[in-house]
């Protein structure tokens, strides 16, 4: 597991993160960019080292997910599970909005962070791009700057999250919360240490009812947390164009089955499993063998 990093290590990573997804929309290879990032990094630390690793990795597995899981010391588990959620096709979440996320959060990390922003901020991220809370909250608690009292918190949220509003599981463990139950109870003692601040207690308190949205726009103009990119439908141009060749592919298996029938010599053994069904296991097959 990664140590906290020093702040020069954050602020390069944030540089790095941002010019790699710029000149990967410049449609420049990753093994390109990755071969000489790390020429333009601060050689004091330790990302440019970092980077000529993960150029080394990708050359050999054609991805970055593994490389940035044996980094382990380096980077964290949730950067590694961003990387691999973006390169998973089954998922709409695309590398650039991976990597705005990592700069987002280097940047953040180079800046004076709580861990009630930086646990706020990568909540939004999964819960934004459905990225699956149970995966995505094992890989937030292994972040170094997170306390034995905030893993146990996130801990409590990955088994809670869905069943409980995410405004009330803030507002609970917040110096608010104690403050009010003291209004009833002098003697009140919590069972556990508050971890949300008063100011927070009394944002996740006025937005309880509402969309959590609505608490992560508050927090980041009240408190200054860093902001979550806004997934964009219309934005990821490659997305697009794959999709459309499966329907084009789709459109064609039909034609060609529709042609095959009306000669009368169609053989369902020819075709394909359509793209739609190809992660769907056939039952009737598994019967028969």
């Amino acid at each position: 597991m990664s140590n906290v990093l020093d702040r020069d290590e954050f602020v390069e990573q944030a540089y790095f993160f941002r010019v790699f997804r710029e000149r990967l929309i410049e449609n420049v290879p990753a093994q390109e960019i990755l071969a000489r990032a790390h020429e333009e990094l601060l050689t004091t630390t330790k990302l440019p080292m970092a980077v000529q690793f993960l150029s080394a990795e990708i050359r050999h597995a054609g991805i970055l997910g593994p490389g940035f899981v044996r980094l382990s010391h380096y980077f964290t588990p949730f950067q590694a599970f961003l990387v691999r959620m973006a390169e998973d096709e089954k998922r709409k979440f695309s590398m650039p909005t991976a990597l705005v996320v990592l700069e987002r959060e280097a940047h953040y990390k180079a800046n004076q962070p709580s861990p009630a922003g930086l646990f706020v901020f990568h909540f939004e991220t999964i819960a934004r791009n459905k990225l699956g809370y149970d995966e995505g909250l094992k890989a937030v608690a292994g972040d170094p700057m997170y306390d034995e009292n905030w893993k146990n918190y996130v801990g409590l949220v990955r088994r809670s999250a869905g069943a409980i509003d995410f405004t009330d599981l803030v507002y609970v463990r917040s110096e608010l919360y104690v403050t009010d139950q003291r209004r009833t109870h002098p003697d009140y003692v919590p069972p556990v240490q508050p971890i949300f601040g008063e100011k927070e207690g009394k944002i996740a308190k006025a937005s309880r009812g509402r969309d959590p949205l609505f608490l992560f726009a508050a927090l980041q103009r009240q408190l200054g947390y860093p902001e979550v990119p806004k997934p964009k439908k219309s934005d990821d141009l490659e997305a697009v164009i794959r999709k459309m060749e499966a329907r084009l592919r789709e459109a064609e298996a039909r034609i060609r089955i529709l042609e095959a029938e009306q000669r009368g010599t169609f053989d369902p053994t020819q075709f394909g499993r359509p793209d739609i069904f190809r992660d769907i296991k056939d039952d009737d097959e598994k019967d028969l063998r």
